[in-house]
Formats: C-alpha cells, structure tokens, sequence
C-alpha cells in the first residue's frame, strides 16, 4: 500500500486541464519545457485508470526508456509512484508493462504496456492488443505508423482516451498539419471532444522564481532553443546555430585548465570529399563543464596515414593534457576502426550517435550557461561551431545544413567525443 503522499501542486491553469480531460477524448498538453505538461497527463490518466472497465493501456514515447522514464517514472510524480504498493514492473507478451492492482482499481487487474514509437517499424511490437486508452509523451518524435497503429488498437476500447504531451516544433510539422490543428479546426465534427492546452514554464508553479531565471540563462535569447524550451512556440529553423559563440569565439577560450578532466576523443571517418575529423574533450569530473581541448582534420592517402596521423594526435592530447580514457569513433566505420585499435592500448569505441539536435541542444545550454570552454589547440573546431547553420531549405525540419560548406566533420567528432555524458551534461 502507499507510505508516502505525492506532493502535487497545481496551478489554476493546469487543475482545468486536468478537468477538461474528464470530457473529452482527445488531450493535448503542448508547450516549453518544465512546464508540467506530462505530469499534468499522468495524473488525468491514472484517475482514469482507477474506474475504467479496459484491462489493457498504452503507454509510448519515443523509446521504451523515454516511456517508462517519463510516464512511469517522472521524477516521483509516475505512474509506479501513484500506484505505490498497488503495481510491479513485468513483461506482457513480451512487451514492458506495469501490472497494477489494489484498492485504487478495485482490485481490478489493470495493465499499462509501454512502447517506443519513434521507428517505421515501431507499430509492430503494439499489434495484437487491443486497448483502452493511450497516454503519449513527445509526441512529435514518435512515427505516423505508430500513432495510426494505436488509434487502431483502439477502437473497441469501452472508455477511449488519448492523452499527449509535446515540446513545440515546426509549425507545419505533421503532428499539427494531420492531428492537432486539424482536430481543433473540426469542431464539434470531432466526436469525443477535444482539449488543448498550450503551457510555459512560468505555469509551473512547483518552480522558484529563481530556479526559472537559472534556467532562461542557459539560452541564447536570439536561438530557436529559446524560443521553442522556453516561450514554447512553434519555430522554424533558420540561420547560424550558434550565434553567440560566432559573434565572439574568444571568449570561451582558456589559457590553463585548472581541474582534472575525464579525456575522450571523438573521430569522424571522412568520405565523399570530407576529410576525417578529430577532436578531444574533457569533462570535469561532477559531470558539469565540457571543455574542447585540441581538434584536427586530415586527409589521408590511405588507411596506414589516417593510423598514423590519429596516433599523432592521442599522443599530442596525452602529453598536454593528461591521460585518454577513450575514443569514440563514426560506427559505420567498422574496418577503420578495428584498424586503429591495433595501434593504440586506448579503447576505440563506437560512438553513441544520439540525435543531432539533441547535441546541439546541449552543446548550446554549455555554451549559453558558463559551461563550455576550449583552449588555442582547437582552432577547426572554432571554425566549424561559428561556420555551423541550419539548412534554408528545410527550415521546417531543424537539420544542420551538409552540403560542404561547413565542417560538419569535426562537429560530428566534438559531439562524439563526449556524448556519452549527454544526460549528466544536460542539467534542465
């Protein structure tokens, strides 16, 4: 049974959200980060979850984890801690699911099944189930065949509920153009009813004032970032990536380091005309700044002279800076990378590629936060972050412009050199 109270706090604004639910069939919290909006659904959700007569659920993100730390989770406020003492994580039909019975259901056997829906394929580990209702987290990352696919799974639902959350993004992204707009443009024509709230972090009272102000800092004013995590509009991408660093790149540079670093380097093979790219960075050891210490680029006649000129480098970074733990390499490039590990006792790993925007979120919340640093010895990567910009004629899709104009080589290998700490450096 539960031990311990949740300490919920709503605003006035939230608490009709939350009401509204109730109503309606289609709910829709959508706006800047921190603002309450997923655990604004949870709770709509999981008061549901107590009455109605569906044994089975849908619970997505844009993976697995995303789902189960959100939705499941939530920092204490998921549905595992809602259902404390009432719940287990299990497997049904070999998919996660928190199986939930006590006195908040009426001893009645509730199951949440979690999913990724971020794939084309993704739909096909939540056939042969049907539903009751659907909470989704980050809608916009997940597939149109996941999102037809769970409509599908629910049409013989006794109680049929959706309930998504979502970060804004481009204002003719297709989550709009083919759900939420065009749901809100019909009307009463949408049988059900449909709820739509847009939220910004000043909404969350659960926040201090002073813990918003700490987190606006970490934005440029003038980047997209800004405009989307924090005013939660729908923006469009355009221009330099980094502008701020671009108007002034000296002023990140540091003449000593004076702590002792966790030292990775990140290589991107280069092909097609690119060059290959090297760059190592350090990450000081509370896992908070990131410092760039040396980049290079070369091209290389032939797999020996790329072994060489990488060993050159380690043994640069090693000397000045202090020992490497690792380097972390383009995983399409399995030939290469074997090859390199026959030189060196350093561990060549596979980089993680997690999402570029991703990156480039929290490379700009290191650069707009203090937390962000690099010395002389990094003068192409210098280059490449004020020479970076986003594609113009895609600005409707957020991707970094690839066309040789830019280095986008050694942003690639910066990004692989310490995204294995992207969750730790990614404080908001």
């Amino acid at each position: 049974m539960k031990k311990k109270t949740i300490p919920f706090n709503f605003s006035d604004k939230h608490v009709n959200y939350i009401r509204r639910c109730k109503e309606n069939m289609y709910n829709v919290a959508e706006g800047a980060v921190r603002a309450g909006k997923t655990v604004d659904n949870i709770f709509a959700f999981a008061m549901e979850l107590m009455t109605v007569p569906d044994r089975i659920h849908l619970a997505t993100g844009s993976t697995v984890a995303n789902a189960k730390l959100n939705i499941g989770d939530a920092n204490g406020f998921g549905l595992e801690y809602i259902f404390r003492g009432q719940c287990r994580w299990s497997k049904y039909k070999d998919n996660e699911a928190l199986i939930i019975k006590g006195p908040h259901t009426r001893f009645k056997e509730k199951i949440v099944i979690f999913a990724g829906g971020a794939k084309a394929d993704s739909y096909k580990k939540i056939r042969g189930n049907s539903y009751g209702m659907w909470i989704a987290t980050e809608i916009n990352l997940h597939h149109d065949n996941t999102i037809k696919e769970a409509f599908n799974r629910t049409a013989a639902a006794k109680v049929r509920k959706f309930f998504w959350d979502l970060n804004p993004s481009h204002p003719k992204h297709k989550i709009y153009v083919d759900y939420i707009d065009k749901y809100r443009d019909m009307g009463d024509e949408l049988i059900g009813g449909y709820n739509y709230e847009h939220f910004t972090i000043d909404d969350n009272i659960n926040l201090p004032k002073e813990r918003i102000l700490e987190i606006k800092s970490q934005y440029d004013p003038n980047t997209v970032w800004y405009h989307r995590d924090i005013l939660g509009r729908r923006m469009v991408a355009e221009g330099l990536i980094y502008r701020n660093f671009a108007n002034n790149p000296k002023k990140y540079v540091l003449e000593k380091i004076s702590e002792p670093l966790i030292i990775q380097i990140g290589l991107d093979f280069g092909g097609s005309g690119s060059k290959h790219a090297f760059v190592a960075s350090g990450i000081s050891r509370d896992l908070k700044r990131l410092y760039a210490l040396a980049s290079k680029r070369t091209e290389p006649e032939d797999p020996e002279t790329l072994y060489r000129d990488y060993l050159e480098f380690e043994r640069f970074v090693s000397m000045k800076y202090g020992p490497i733990a690792a380097c972390h390499v383009d995983s399409a490039e399995q030939v290469l990378r074997r090859g390199i590990q026959t030189k060196t006792v350093i561990p060549i790993k596979n980089s993680i590629k997690n999402e570029i925007n991703d990156r480039i979120r929290v490379t700009d919340q290191l650069m707009n936060s203090g937390r962000f640093y690099m010395t002389k010895d990094c003068e192409s990567l210098s280059e490449a972050l004020s020479m970076a910009v986003w594609d113009p004629d895609k600005p409707t899709d957020f991707i970094r412009l690839d066309d040789g104009t830019s280095d986008i080589d050694t942003l690639d290998a910066f990004e692989y050199s310490w995204e294995k700490y992207i969750k730790a450096l990614n404080i908001l």
